[in-house]
C-alpha cells in the first residue's frame, strides 16, 4: 500500500507523461466556440473552447498568436489546432493551440496562405517594385462596383479633398467567380488607354468569401504589372488580401484610399497662405535693408555736395600729374646719362679713332677687309680707308715673310 503513495506533483507529472505519450493527442484539431477570450500583457491568449455539452481550457502563446490574421472574439466558431498536455500546477489538462482557423473558411485560409507564400517567393511583394504615387493626380481611375458604398465614399472624399482631380469610374463586379477577370480587364484597360495617372481598386467590407476576388492570383499579377500606381482598398482595416501586398500602397478602407490618393486642398491653401506670408515678410525685410542702404548712401558727401567731391578729385589729379611728371623727368635724365656713357664707350672703341693715329684699312674689290698678304696678288686693285677719306691703290709687288716686322 505504501509503495503506491505519491505526491500530487508526482501524480500530475505521471498523468502529463501519459497524455503526452499518446500520439493522437500531439496534433489535434478541435472545433468549438470561443469563450472568455482574453489577451494578457505578455501577449499570450487564454480562452475556453466549448460546445453544447463540454468545454476545454486553451492557451495560445505569443509566438503563435502573432501569426493570427483575424481578431478572435468570444462567441466565434473556430477550429483550434494544437496539442493536449497537462499544466502540472493545477492538475488540469488543456489545449496548447498553434493555430486558430475561423470555422467554415479553413480551405480558403489555406489557399490564401499558399498563394501568399508563393507570390512572396517570386518577389511580387518586394518594396523595390513599389511605384511612387503622383503628388497631385489629375485623373484617378476607380475600379470597383458601380453600385456599392465604396465608390460613393471614394467620390465623396476625393471631391471634398481635391476637387480639381477628375474621377473615371470603371465599374466591375467585386464578388463571385466573374469578379477576378473583370477586375483584371479593367486594370489592363486603364493602363492601355491611360485612363488615369492613379488607380484605386477595392470594395467594402465582408467575409473572407466576399473579399476573395482580391485574393485571386490573376488580380495580383495584374496589379503587379500595372504601369500606373495602384492603391488597394479592400474591406475594413483588419481585412488583408493578396491585393494589399502587391499594390503600391495599401489603404485600410476605400475612404482612406481617397485620402491617401490626393492632398487636402484646404491644407494646401493654408500652406500656400503660410508660404505667402513668409515670402511677404522676407520681401519686406529685404526692402527695409535696401532702403537703409539707400538712406546711408544718400548721406555720403559725394551726393550731398558733389562739387566738393569733384574739387577734391581735381586736387588729387593735379598731385598725381606732378608726381608723374617728376618721375618721368627723373627717368629721362637717367636714360640720358646712360646714353652718354654708352656713346663715350662706343667712341673709344671706334675704328675712326685708330685711323686718326695714322693707320689705314685696306679692302678688296668686294669690300672685304684685307688681313693677310695671302689675300693679295700683283695687279689687284684695293681701297684704302684713311682718317680723312679714301684712296685707290694697285699692288705692284707682294713682299716675302718678314719675321722681324715691327722691330
Amino acid at each position: 500500500m505504501n509503495e503506491n503513495i505519491m505526491t500530487v506533483s508526482e501524480l500530475n507529472a505521471r498523468i502529463k507523461s501519459l497524455i503526452e505519450s499518446d500520439p493522437g493527442l500531439l496534433a489535434v484539431a478541435v472545433v468549438g466556440e470561443l469563450s472568455n477570450y482574453k489577451i494578457y500583457p505578455s501577449g499570450h491568449h487564454y480562452f475556453t473552447l466549448k460546445d453544447q455539452e463540454s468545454s476545454v481550457r486553451c492557451v495560445m502563446f505569443k509566438g503563435s498568436a502573432s501569426k493570427l490574421r483575424f481578431r478572435p472574439e468570444s462567441g466565434m466558431g473556430v477550429v483550434a489546432v494544437g496539442r493536449v498536455s497537462v499544466y502540472p500546477r493545477d492538475g488540469a489538462y488543456q489545449l496548447y493551440c498553434s493555430e486558430l482557423i475561423p470555422q467554415g473558411v479553413g480551405d480558403l485560409h489555406m489557399a490564401f496562405e499558399q498563394l501568399k507564400a508563393r507570390l512572396l517567393a517570386e518577389g511580387l511583394f518586394d518594396a523595390s517594385h513599389k511605384k511612387p504615387l503622383p503628388r497631385f493626380p489629375r485623373r484617378i481611375a476607380v475600379i470597383t462596383s458601380g453600385a456599392g458604398a465604396a465608390v460613393r465614399d471614394i467620390i465623396r472624399v476625393l471631391g471634398a479633398r481635391w476637387p480639381m482631380a477628375e474621377v473615371a469610374i470603371l465599374p466591375v463586379r467585386v464578388q463571385g467567380a466573374e469578379a477576378p477577370p473583370e477586375i483584371v480587364g479593367a486594370i489592363r484597360y486603364a493602363n492601355r488607354w491611360k485612363v488615369g495617372d492613379l488607380i484605386i481598386t477595392g470594395r467594402g467590407g465582408g467575409s473572407m468569401e466576399d473579399l476573395w476576388a482580391f485574393n485571386d492570383e490573376r488580380v495580383a499579377r495584374a496589379i503587379y504589372e500595372s504601369e500606373i500606381p495602384v492603391i488597394s482598398a479592400v474591406g475594413h482595416e483588419p481585412d488583408v488580401t493578396i491585393a494589399d501586398f502587391v499594390a503600391d500602397l495599401r489603404a485600410a478602407t476605400p475612404s482612406n484610399a481617397a485620402e491617401l490618393a490626393v492632398p487636402d486642398h484646404t491644407e494646401m491653401a493654408e500652406q500656400l497662405a503660410a508660404w505667402d506670408s513668409r515670402m511677404l515678410t522676407a520681401v519686406n525685410k529685404r526692402l527695409r535693408e535696401l532702403r537703409a542702404n539707400v538712406d546711408s548712401l544718400s548721406q555720403r558727401r559725394v551726393l550731398v555736395a558733389p562739387e566738393s567731391y569733384v574739387d577734391m578729385k581735381r586736387l588729387e589729379l593735379d598731385r598725381a600729374t606732378e608726381r608723374m611728371a617728376a618721375a618721368m623727368e627723373r627717368t629721362v635724365l637717367g636714360k640720358k646719362h646712360r646714353l652718354l656713357a654708352l656713346a663715350s664707350s662706343l667712341d673709344a672703341m671706334s675704328p675712326l679713332k685708330v685711323l686718326s693715329r695714322g693707320f689705314a684699312v685696306a679692302t678688296d674689290a668686294g669690300g672685304a677687309v684685307i688681313r693677310s698678304k695671302k689675300q693679295l696678288r700683283v695687279g689687284d686693285r684695293i681701297s684704302l680707308r684713311l682718317a680723312d677719306g679714301g684712296a685707290e691703290a694697285e699692288i705692284t709687288a707682294v713682299g716675302k715673310d718678314d719675321s722681324n716686322a715691327g722691330k
